[in-house]
C-alpha cells in the first residue's frame, strides 16, 4: 500500500460508497493512483481466447462504466481491463444510496442498475484508447428494453470495433429480468443476435458470457452445453451473488448484488464446476471475492484461465493490483510452474 493510500483509506472508509468510487477515477486521470504499467514475466504471460495478456489479472466491469478512465487504468499495473456495463441509451441507473460497504465482511452490496452514459458516448471514447493494453466492454441492458439481447447487440455495434473483447452480460441480479437471460432459450437468444454482430465487426473479437454464483449444478451444465455448441469463447465467472448466509454486518439486509470476501467460496465453486464441464475447450475467467495473489492462485487452480478484481480495491488501494500480480508470479515459481497456464485446473486433476 503507499504512502497516500495509508493515509487516504482510513479517511475515505467514512465517505459514502459511490462518491469514493468517483473520487479513485477521478484521482486515475489525474496521476495519482500507481501507474507501472502491465506488470509481468515469463511466467505470467498468458494467452487467452485469442488475446495476448502480460498477465492474467485484470478489473473487472463496474470500475469504469462509462469508459472515462481507460488510460490510466490500464497503467495500474493489470494485464487486462473490462468497461461497462454499457447500455445503448444513457441510464441514471437505481436510486441513491446504491453502493453499499460492509466493513467487517470485507464486502460491497451495489444496485447501481446499469448506470452508464450510453453506447454513444462509450463509442467515442473507446475510440480514443490506447493502442496498447487488452480492453473489453460489459454488454448491458435498458431498463425500459423489450429485448436486451438487442440491446447487447446494439451496443456491440456501436462499440465493439474498438474493444478486444465483449461479454454478454445475463446475471447482474440489479436490473429486473437480466437473469432469467441464463435459461437456455433466452441465452440462446442473445448468444445468437451479439454473435451475429460480431461476425460483421472489422475484427471478430471473442465474446464471453458472465454467469451467476447462485446457479444450481443442473443450470450449470445446461449453460455449458450452450456455450459448447455456440461460438462463445469462454465464460467469466461470477457475477454478484443475492445470498447473505456468510455476512454478518447489519448492513448485509440491503438490497442488491453481494460481492468481496463472502462471494469467493460460492464463486469458485461455480468457478470450478464449470472447468468440470468445459474442461479445456473454453477458458474461463475468474471473478469473485480476490483480496490476495493466494485468492487469485486458487480461482486459477480451480480453472481459471485469468481473473478479475473489484471489491478489494475498495478496501486496499490500486496497489494491490502489483502486490497479486507479483505474489502470483512468486507462488508459481514456488509450485514449478513455467507458465501460468500450465496451473489452470491444477485442483481438479
Amino acid at each position: 500500500m503507499t504512502v497516500l493510500e495509508r493515509r487516504a483509506l482510513p479517511i475515505l472508509q467514512r465517505v459514502d460508497a459511490e462518491t469514493v468510487h468517483r473520487l479513485a477515477l477521478a484521482a486515475a486521470k489525474i496521476h495519482l493512483l500507481p501507474r507501472p504499467g502491465p506488470i509481468s514475466s515469463t511466467r505470467l504471460r498468458t494467452h487467452v481466447a485469442g488475446l495476448d495478456l502480460p498477465n492474467p489479472v485484470g478489473l473487472a466491469a463496474g470500475i469504469d462504466k462509462s469508459a472515462t478512465a481507460i488510460a490510466p487504468l490500464l497503467q495500474t499495473g493489470i494485464g487486462f481491463l473490462e468497461a461497462g456495463a454499457v447500455t445503448p441509451l444513457p441510464q441514471t441507473g437505481n436510486p441513491k444510496p446504491r453502493l453499499f460497504r460492509l466493513v467487517p465482511d470485507r464486502a460491497l452490496i451495489n444496485r447501481m442498475g446499469f448506470n452508464n452514459d450510453g453506447a454513444r458516448k462509450a463509442a467515442t471514447r473507446l475510440s480514443r484508447r490506447p493502442k496498447s493494453g487488452i480492453l473489453g466492454l460489459n454488454l448491458g441492458a435498458n431498463r425500459s428494453s423489450r429485448d436486451p439481447a438487442d440491446d447487447f447487440a446494439k451496443v456491440l455495434e456501436m462499440c465493439g470495433p474498438f474493444v478486444d473483447f465483449a461479454t454478454i452480460n445475463v446475471s447482474s441480479p440489479n436490473s429486473a429480468g437480466i437473469r432469467d437471460l441464463q435459461r437456455p432459450a433466452a441465452l440462446g437468444h442473445a448468444i445468437a443476435r451479439v454473435s451475429e454482430v460480431r461476425r460483421s465487426l472489422p475484427r471478430p473479437i471473442p465474446v464471453f458470457v458472465k454467469v451467476s454464483p447462485d446457479l444450481d449444478d443442473a443450470a450449470i451444465a445446461t449453460i455449458s452445453d450452450i456455450v459448447l455448441d455456440t461460438d462463445v469463447a469462454g465464460v467469466i465467472a461470477t457475477n454478484t451473488t443475492t445470498n447473505r448466509s456468510d455476512v454478518s454486518d447489519p448492513l448485509a439486509r440491503k438490497a442488491g448484488g453481494l460481492s468481496g470476501r463472502p462471494l469467493f467460496p460460492r464463486s469458485t465453486r461455480v468457478l470450478a464446476q464449470f472447468h468440470s464441464c468445459l474442461g479445456n475447450r473454453r477458458p474461463l475467467i475468474g471473478v469473485g471475492g480476490i483480496a490476495t495473489a493466494g485468492d487469485a492462485y486458487a480461482k486459477i487452480r480451480a480453472g481459471a484461465s485469468a481473473v478479475q478484481l473489484y471489491s478489494a480495491l475498495a478496501f486496499q488501494g490500486f496497489s494491490l493490483i502489483g502486490s497479486i500480480v507479483s505474489g502470483l508470479d512468486g507462488l508459481l515459481k514456488r509450485d514449478g510452474f513455467s507458465n501460468v497456464s500450465e496451473a489452470v485446473g491444477a485442483d481438479s486433476i
